[in-house]
């Protein structure tokens, strides 16, 4: 038969295993030597061809059976199917009577596998068995992976007479493996990202610090020009790695209770600036949402790079729908990944030209992108996609190519977990910075020998006395000494056994009495558990004079706070 699933001349198919390889399956001494448990999936003998006599129960069992099978004539011209069991129609769609006198390649599509195809046609050619996988089509035109076995039939003088194929929908296994090969490359892509962000944020540190030191000791305008430059690429550096740590679900979260209709309204105005003129935005809020606890600034960022994203694929201008809604998952939503229960949806829905298969399965991969160069980074759905899935969420795109018959476009789905009653909350108000000073003393721990410097410099310019060590075992031997500490300001992530975390456990075992304030850009203990309430103090990387000097201040003053029990010891 010239393929199932559209075998013609001999199509559609791949992957041919060894087995299926082993040579042309004409009945001869050839085949008495095979091992008997094979030898039946090489080839097939009859006595009488034909199909006129339709009343043995051979052919009763063949129409009952679930398993779709069908019959190519290879002696006809283009091999026609000549017979398909009912399942066949099932499973494709059509009628008997539009499926018989067709080769099999009509069931073949745009997705369709040229090789696949071609691999098919060889062993039809050849006259052997051949098992494979292709994607096909049915009646409605819905793709589906079609399992295929394609067998010759020889009658008794040697001649080959038919070909046999049976079939599979196989496309649940498939979308399975195929969305568990895509989170492992993406979890390897998240490693590698976390890795080199966090190392990267250390240099922006110290870039950032430096430059705001420097600025603070020059008077010459153009020096100052020349500073403030490299201070704001500085800052676009640090917008850059926050992005990519947000990509790899590393991001350091501070949720809060959200109205997520409340948001968006808030966020409209700027958007419809950023957006311009030719794309207008329409609001479809579902009332009385429940609330979600996710971190606002993340939310915003996230909502952003996916309305940007939404007007660069509508370049001639058209309408992006923002909308809400209440979903309840029961567990049986293929491919979800989400446990059953109460849900909120955030969409958002443009007019554009759509994306094809291949682009949408890589859309959230970092620094992939089908813009032009200087049109963007590739980082924006990769940032929402790490960002939903680290507050125990999930992203989803449906997209549909705009034709001429048509309308096409993209949604891109947030799910968030729902909370209890209603969310209300009002804007943070601003605050300005104040640099406020001290006298007390501060052990400073920190691996990085350039930023400890750099906070070391801070910290005495802000009047505090300082002790320095250069990771935690150090830091304990401090603290053993009994000599005067008022604070223990740690970096997280350290090598070695006594991470930050460890480091303040044990610090508060030793000092009951004293104040923890915690520093890092990521840190996986901080965020594994999903979005929580915070109980510690930590303080961002990279950070300025002024957020350092408010929040020692604020340790300070506040006293001890509970420390989590820490995770293990993460080597950074």
């Amino acid at each position: 038969m010239a393929g199932t699933g559209g075998v013609a001349d001999g199509e559609p198919g791949g992957g041919v295993s060894d087995d299926d390889k082993a040579g042309s399956p004409v009945p001869d001494a050839h085949h008495a030597a095979e091992a008997p448990s094979y030898a039946h999936l090489k080839s097939a003998v009859i006595r009488e061809p034909g199909l006129d006599d339709r009343g043995s129960v051979f052919f009763a069992a063949i129409e009952m059976t679930r398993m779709p099978m069908i019959l190519t004539d290879p002696r006809r011209p283009d091999n026609p199917i000549v017979f398909a069991n009912r399942a066949f129609q099932d499973l494709t769609g059509y009628a008997e009577s539009e499926l018989i006198g067709r080769n099999c390649r009509f069931l073949q599509g745009p997705e369709t596998s040229r090789e696949t195809v071609a691999e098919l046609r060889r062993a039809v050619e050849e006259r052997r068995a051949i098992a494979t996988e292709i994607l096909n089509y049915k009646r409605d035109g819905s793709p589906f992976w079609n399992g295929i076995f394609i067998g010759p039939v020889f009658d008794a003088a040697g001649e080959i007479v038919y070909f046999f194929a049976s079939q599979l929908d196989v496309t649940r296994r498939r979308v399975s493996e195929q969305a568990f090969r895509q989170a492992q490359k993406m979890e390897a892509i998240g490693q590698l990202t976390a890795g080199l962000a966090h190392d990267f944020n250390n240099l922006l540190q110290v870039v950032s610090g430096n430059l705001e030191l420097a600025r603070g000791s020059v008077t010459g305008e153009r020096t100052q020009r020349q500073l403030a430059n490299a201070a704001g690429a500085a800052e676009r550096g640090a917008k850059l790695t926050k992005q990519l740590l947000s990509f790899a679900r590393k991001a350091r979260l501070e949720p809060r209770s959200l109205n997520l209709n409340a948001l968006v309204l808030n966020l409209a105005e700027v958007a419809e600036s950023t957006l311009g003129s030719t794309v207008s935005i329409r609001l479809d809020l579902t009332p009385r949402l429940p609330a979600v606890t996710l971190d606002r600034t993340n939310l915003e960022m996230a909502l952003l790079n996916v309305l940007i994203n939404a007007r660069d694929a509508m370049p001639a201008g058209g309408t992006v729908t923002i909308s809400t809604a209440s979903v309840h998952l029961d567990g049986t939503g293929e491919a979800r990944t989400l446990p059953p229960g109460d849900y909120v949806a955030l969409r958002i829905r443009d007019e554009g030209e759509g994306m094809p298969p291949h682009v949408a399965e890589r859309a959230t991969e970092p620094f992939f992108s089908t813009k032009g160069p200087g049109k963007g980074t590739g980082l924006g759905l990769a940032m929402a996609h790490g960002f939903v899935q680290q507050s125990r969420g999930r992203l989803e795109i449906e997209s549909r190519r705009k034709t001429g018959e048509g309308a096409g476009g993209t949604t891109i789905t947030m799910l968030f977990p729902a909370g209890s009653g209603a969310a209300v909350e009002d804007e943070p108000a601003e605050q300005t910075a104040v640099l406020r000073r001290g006298d007390e003393t501060v052990l400073l721990v920190e691996d990085s020998d350039d930023v400890r410097a750099l906070a070391r410099e801070y910290l005495d310019s802000l009047g505090y006395h300082v002790l320095s060590a250069r990771d935690g075992t150090e830091a304990l031997r401090i603290l053993e000494r009994g000599e005067r500490i008022d604070l223990l300001f740690s970096d997280i992530v350290m090598p070695g056994s006594v991470n930050g975390l460890i480091l303040a456990e044990r610090a508060q075992a030793l000092r009951p009495n004293l104040p923890v304030l915690l520093t890092t850009d990521y840190n996986e203990d901080l965020v594994a558990d999903g979005p929580t309430v915070p109980t510690m103090d930590v303080l961002g990387k990279p950070y300025r004079k002024a957020e350092l000097a408010d929040r020692i201040r604020a340790a300070l003053d506040r006293g001890v706070r509970p420390m989590p029990a820490p995770g293990e010891p993460h080597h950074g």
